[in-house]
């Protein structure tokens, strides 16, 4: 094999580059797009009012429940806050079938998701739930009720803290007869259907509640500022000024309490640039976005997160095999790989993006665990070393650039509110696959911030990045808590 298939494997790299310049102009491009949310309904970045108006401090205490629909999964968790930065989680997670995601009714997906609460009740809380059974019995409906904070992490147009209608469905859902409903009147009706002690008290976007747990858990007495999602979808949540929101004052039915004069505003920065004006792009992802369920949009998204990566990875290598002047994956007298032909390398969605960590970790001579990743994902035996590099190239390019990419925002946010004018340690909550196990993720997300003039290695410094774990349950759990305190608005001032 000659070093052909390296070269090839180089030139698809390259159309990965980034630069820096390019990271500029997509961060005045966010910055645009992003003030132009905060003005009307309607706009490529929704920049959606949460109506919540303040981050937690570490001493709220309670038992709460939550639930968090955030892609593939369906997780049910009761959270314990000890009221010192702490907290205790119980929690159990379940794969959504996949016709439930795409072809079934709204009615099917919500009562099994309900039937899920009550499986978890019935194990983790059992006394509690028979207790409810008795009372509900005597005629007492409110006793002993569970408040439950519900993250739901699609755009919805919240209009109060426990109301919202979905917008659409991204990560490969696609329910119709759900949108424009609201998600949390949908839940109650198949909670109440199971007779289930079980009040859905706050709708949570994954990032928001990602921003409320790490604010609630950070260290000192810096709140939480921006809260980033980097998994099997991403977006980001920050911390606004009331007064910059204008367009609250055309919606209809708004009423919160402006006394902190901020709010956490969901930014859904996964539709970010959908019209392509600063936005990279290859022949892989344009190809992949032609033959997704919803071509045209979410199309940062459709860059740097976990639910595509490995469909851009899976159709460079395609064309690489299938490039008549290369042996790639192609059994000949010097090559003894045998590629099945059932291998999922032929099929759409086949590579999963949790090939890529190991992928990009392995720095081994024989680059044994680039072998042990075509063998587990593809089913190939067998590949040459000179393969395995060719591999190894195209995952590192696709990588660096969606770490890079997700710079953007970050460094917009930033830059849009000011934020790096002041002395402050700036608090940056972040959650998921990629960013909890991507090799060197992180480095590459600083190492184009530093590049933005506004933020450099001054502004780099300041910024801490902490991994929040179990971010949207616990984080859920604490605007449950405080949901149906005060007027159903959220009032939790932070010491000075």
């Amino acid at each position: 094999m000659s070093s052909a298939l390296l070269d090839q494997a180089t030139r698809i790299a390259r159309g990965f580059d980034y630069p820096a310049e390019n990271v500029q102009r997509g961060v005045a491009e966010y910055i645009k797009q992003s003030n132009e949310g905060l003005t009307k309904e309607g706009a490529t970045l929704s920049q959606i009012p949460t109506f919540v108006t303040a981050v937690p401090n570490g001493t709220e205490k309670g038992l709460y429940l939550a639930v968090d629909l955030g892609g593939t999964n369906f997780r049910v968790c009761s959270v314990l806050l000890h009221g010192d930065t702490t907290f205790s989680l119980t929690q159990s997670k379940i794969l959504i079938p996949r016709e439930l995601m795409a072809s079934g009714t709204s009615k099917d997906l919500f009562l099994f998701l309900a039937r899920q609460i009550e499986a978890f009740l019935r194990i983790h809380h059992n006394e509690h739930f028979e207790a409810h059974q008795l009372r509900r019995q005597e005629g007492n409906n409110e006793e002993d009720m569970f408040d439950l904070g519900f993250t739901f992490s699609f755009p919805v147009r919240q209009c109060g803290i426990n109301r919202g209608t979905l917008i659409r469905w991204t990560k490969g859902f696609n329910i119709p007869d759900a949108v424009g409903h609201d998600v949390c009147a949908l839940l109650q009706a198949a909670i109440d259907d199971l007779n289930l002690p079980v009040r859905v008290a706050a709708l949570v976007n994954d990032t928001v509640g990602t921003l409320m747990a790490r604010s609630y858990t950070s260290p000192g007495k810096t709140g939480t500022f921006i809260a980033a999602i980097f998994g099997t979808g991403t977006n980001g949540a920050y911390l606004e000024k009331t007064k910059n929101i204008t367009k609250l004052q055309h919606m209809k039915d708004v009423h919160f309490d402006d006394c902190t004069g901020e709010m956490i505003i969901n930014a859904e920065w996964g539709s970010f640039d959908n019209h392509m004006s600063v936005l990279p792009t290859t022949v892989f992802d344009d190809e992949l976005d032609a033959d997704s369920n919803n071509p045209g949009v979410q199309m940062f998204e459709k860059r740097v997160s976990g639910m595509f990566l490995g469909e851009i990875l899976r159709r460079a290598l395609l064309s690489l095999h299938q490039n008549t002047d290369l042996e790639f994956f192609k059994a000949n007298k010097n090559s003894k790989v045998v590629l099945p032909e059932g291998s999922r390398l032929f099929r759409q969605w086949g590579l999963d993006t949790s090939m890529l960590s190991p992928i990009e970790a392995d720095n081994s001579k024989d680059l044994v665990d680039v072998k042990t990743a075509l063998k587990d994902h593809l089913e190939i035996e067998n590949p040459s070393l000179e393969e395995c590099q060719a591999v190894k190239i195209i995952v590192h390019a696709i990588g660096k650039r969606a770490a890079r990419l997700s710079a953007v925002p970050l460094a917009a946010i930033l830059v849009h509110t000011n934020k790096l004018e002041t002395d402050d340690i700036i608090d940056i909550g972040v959650d998921g696959s990629l960013v909890e196990f991507y090799p060197n993720f992180e480095g590459h997300i600083r190492e184009a911030l530093r590049e933005v003039p506004q933020v450099g290695v001054a502004g780099d410094k300041k910024i801490r990045i902490g991994v929040s774990k179990d971010g949207s349950g616990v984080g859920a759990a604490l605007i449950a808590l405080v949901a149906n305190r005060v007027d159903g608005h959220l009032k939790i001032p932070r010491e000075k």
